[in-house]
């Protein structure tokens, strides 16, 4: 019997990966204006290329899917340029990368986009957006209307191409975290009496669309989706966690995608559940996003035995570009500056070394 670790190789797709690290998602707010990413961004994630899979910061696959200032984007033709040198880079040191596609939904601001944000109901978030004057609360969203909603699906297909145009190795569809996926799987942000609403049924439809439709663009084999059974973010809430996540992985499984990935959110033996679930590849991110614990070698060796094929690790890239051969050999995991997550600009960003040995 063979034990599955951290640093054993994994067919993902098309593509091998050298270890089952994956770098997740975090938005760091260093986009230049026009959603463009920076030589500065290509800098940071060749860094972290040792990684089996990166995934990218949240990036917006139209502008009124745009959440906060200094994301980047994905919906016009400056942007791909602007991605180009990126996953260039990446490549270049043997990496692999593919773009999160991340539309906020009614978590964005007028002063954002210059747009009304929308959502599935007229239904705030809790707490304050971040705007380019600062934080404001979260403004109540227009509904969309039932013949809009499709168009808003096709937004992440369509966003995928472009990831593909760019020379990302595939995408990651934000199901999770309180955005507009996650709000049409609420059950509190999600209100309507349509066929997107109400039941399991109704609730996870636009998540389905939206995946089909980028399944149809670019291929099962280059799609994957993030979603936090039971997560809170931004004040949602979902009845019938087991019962609605399990409809909507099979689902998923119809369509084929790469993986799923999930996030700690809910109770362990709930998502020992949805791994039976679910058939295909797993990425797992053993600790609650942004929570008081940081994932750790201990963390991810537990999740593989619990049937994992994939550990997301997020806070430990940060500070830790070179955070596979720190984990591979035991040295110590330096701390990040939480006060630079998201202040712009090289420090906390880039000034982050590989570990230095000491004669």
């Amino acid at each position: 019997m063979t034990t599955t670790t951290l640093f054993d190789s994994y067919r993902l797709g098309d593509l091998t990966l050298p270890n089952r690290v994956v770098m997740a998602p975090m938005s760091r707010i260093r986009a230049a204006d026009g959603g463009l990413a920076t030589p500065s961004m290509a800098t940071y994630y060749a860094q972290r290329a040792t990684a089996g899979l990166i995934v990218s910061e949240g990036v917006q696959p139209s502008l009124i899917g745009q959440s906060n200032p200094g994301t980047p984007g994905l919906h016009t033709d400056d942007q791909v340029a602007a991605w180009r040198p990126v996953t260039a880079a990446v490549h270049s040191n043997g990496g692999r990368i593919f773009a999160q596609l991340m539309h906020g939904g009614r978590v964005s601001h007028p002063d954002t986009t210059g747009m009304r944000p929308v959502g599935p109901s007229a239904v705030a978030a809790i707490g304050e957006v971040f705007t380019p004057t600062g934080p404001q609360p979260a403004p109540t969203p227009r509904a969309l209307e039932a013949a809009e909603v499709p168009e808003h699906a096709r937004s992440y297909a369509q966003a995928a191409r472009r990831a593909i145009d760019a020379g990302f190795d595939g995408v990651e569809l934000h199901g999770a975290n309180g955005y507009l996926i996650s709000q049409f799987l609420s059950s509190n942000a999600n209100l309507r009496t349509d066929h997107y609403g109400g039941s399991v049924a109704g609730r996870i439809r636009f998540a389905v669309e939206a995946v089909s439709a980028t399944v149809e663009a670019v291929g099962g084999a280059r799609t994957g989706i993030r979603l936090s059974p039971g997560g809170t973010f931004w004040g949602v809430a979902e009845a019938d966690v087991p019962e609605l996540y399990t409809a909507l992985l099979t689902e998923l499984a119809r369509l084929e995608v790469a993986y799923v990935h999930l996030e700690a959110t809910i109770e362990e033996e709930v998502l020992i559940s949805l791994r039976r679930a679910w058939p295909g590849t797993l990425i797992m991110n053993p600790v609650l996003p942004m929570g008081p614990k940081q994932t750790g070698r201990t963390e991810a060796d537990h999740w593989l035995g619990l049937g994992a094929d994939l550990i997301s690790f997020g806070r430990a890239f940060i500070a830790n570009p070179d955070l596979v051969e720190r984990l591979r050999t035991g040295l110590p995991i330096a701390p990040a500056d939480e006060a630079t997550y998201y202040q712009g600009g090289d420090a906390g960003y880039l000034t982050y070394s590989a570990y230095q040995h000491t004669a």
